[in-house]
């Protein structure tokens, strides 16, 4: 499939051709880019842990952006952001909330991947009536089953990927099957179709805080799902070795009237193996 880069009142439809742009909110400029038609409620993207702003797959943001206004950010202290990253995911919604009321929004819809997913959690707790809709991916609630062992799963496979010169995601977010595989090298070669004006990497320390925020995440007191009311769209693969597939199923039966679709044989990474069919259901979702 294949999407117009944009139109002709100068709409860009394509994440690869987003400008980045930048936005000071309470002393910290937010590094973001935005793309497809204005008018209509915003998606946010709240992105995964060690990611940037060219950690998001085209083949997800695109179909999306056809038709609605798409805008990803880099978190305090990651990429182009200034700042420090919080150790503390509730502090990481603070900043998602300054951002997002810097750009003059009220009202936006969300979806998130892992990290991305926690923070939403936290904001939508904090600051119900922002959002409209909201999407969590390959995430787990607070106090949730093992969480507090994402560090180690991600060290492991990073020595993996080191060893055999890949991409950790390639074993971080797929199966090590043959499909898994193949989905993990289609992912990376999409992630680098971007070749100008390219995100700053994330920095060690600013890594090591993330995982910090996870592991405090893990291990803290369970908040109460229930007061999520907004329509909510939980996503996973079947075997997710970084955030459990059965944290989602643990939100889904936590948050009344939430949608669950769990990717068959397919890693944390299920939305990006099925992106076709995981873009068709959001869209079908933020459109109902």
């Amino acid at each position: 499939m294949t999407f117009e880069h944009s139109r002709s009142d100068g709409t860009v439809r394509t994440y690869r051709h987003a400008p980045t742009r930048s936005v000071t909110a309470r002393g910290i400029t937010y590094a973001y880019r935005e793309l497809g038609p204005r008018g209509g409620i915003p998606v946010v993207f709240f992105v995964h842990l060690a990611a940037t702003l060219d950690n998001w797959d085209p083949a997800v943001v695109d179909p999306i952006a056809q038709h609605h206004h798409v805008i990803a950010f880099d978190n305090r202290g990651v990429g182009a952001s200034t700042g420090a990253v919080p150790d503390t995911v509730e502090a990481m919604a603070d900043d998602a909330y300054a951002f997002i009321t810097a750009l003059g929004l009220d009202t936006i819809d969300i979806l998130s991947f892992s990290l991305g997913g926690m923070v939403a959690q936290a904001l939508v707790l904090k600051h119900p009536e922002l959002v409209r809709k909201l999407i969590l991916t390959g995430t787990g609630p607070a106090g949730g089953k093992d969480i507090d062992k994402v560090a180690g799963t991600t060290y492991y496979d990073i020595l993996r990927a080191t060893l055999t010169r890949s991409d950790p995601k390639e074993f971080l977010f797929f199966n090590r099957d043959d499909a898994g595989k193949a989905a993990g090298r289609a992912f990376v070669t999409r992630l680098e179709q971007r070749t100008e004006d390219r995100d700053l990497k994330i920095g060690t320390k600013a890594f090591q805080t993330q995982l910090k925020a996870i592991k405090r995440w893990g291990r803290c007191t369970p908040a109460d799902l229930s007061r999520i009311t907004v329509p909510t769209l939980i996503a996973n693969g079947d075997n997710d070795r970084m955030v459990p597939s059965a944290l989602s199923d643990d939100l889904h039966r936590r948050i009344a009237g939430s949608q669950l679709v769990i990717y068959p044989n397919s890693g944390h990474g299920g939305i990006f193996q099925y992106h076709h069919e995981f873009a068709s259901t959001a869209i079908e979702f933020l459109d109902q």
